[in-house]
């Protein structure tokens, strides 16, 4: 198994990569680390007004996410070293970059590019990788209510913005695993196909990819 003492699940919204964490926590015996989003008072007036709400939406987020992440990491228990996270400061980042008008945009970079060099990299950053269709599909069977107002376009230009920033980082070791035709969360066989590319082998810098 990958000896790692950061890990770290991302995808796009409804890729399922709060329920593959903590199963690998779990598996694993490492602390999890959970995005707190649903008290965020501007989300869901996000979503129904994005122009209006995007800028307090995304400080919020970053600001949030940096106080838990620097908690989390800095405050490791003796005997429990491995963390697994559901998603990485760098989710800020990705998502103001379709979400901010230029103006906001500039001020938001240089805000972001003082905070994340406080937070270090994970050994190993995981994507999931979902069509919009199947993450449509996701979204509406889980039922969050401020989540049913997404359009497909922003899940499409957010999924962008995530393979535009791993082309940037060279220096981070990326696999990206291709989840359409398999379901981990329901399915025990296919959660141990995806634990096993996950944590049984080692990736070289920059992207790797894996169709499950």
């Amino acid at each position: 198994m990958l000896d790692f003492n950061y890990l770290v699940i991302e995808g796009n919204i409804g890729a399922g990569k709060t329920s593959l964490a903590a199963r690998l926590a779990k598996d694993t015996d490492a602390r999890l680390i959970l995005e707190q989003f649903g008290d965020n008072p501007f989300l869901a007036k996000f979503y129904k007004d994005p122009d209006r709400y995007a800028f307090p939406l995304e400080l919020s987020f970053l600001s949030e996410r940096y106080q838990q992440l620097k908690s989390e990491l800095q405050n490791r228990e003796l005997f429990q070293t491995r963390i697994i996270s559901d998603y990485y400061l760098s989710k800020s980042y990705i998502f103001s970059k379709n979400t901010l008008k230029q103006d906001e945009l500039r001020l938001f970079e240089k805000m972001f590019s003082i905070i994340s060099m406080q937070v270090p990299r994970p050994d190993l950053y995981v994507y999931l990788y979902v069509t919009v269709d199947n993450l449509i599909e996701n979204i509406k069977n889980r039922g969050r209510p401020y989540e049913q107002e997404i359009r497909p376009e922003y899940l499409e230009e957010v999924q962008k913005g995530y393979f535009n920033f791993f082309k940037t980082r060279k220096d981070l070791k990326i696999l990206v695993i291709d989840t359409n035709q398999i379901d981990f969360v329901n399915s025990e066989s296919d959660y141990e196909k995806i634990k096993k590319v996950i944590l049984d082998k080692d990736y070289q810098e920059g992207i790797n990819m894996v169709i499950l």
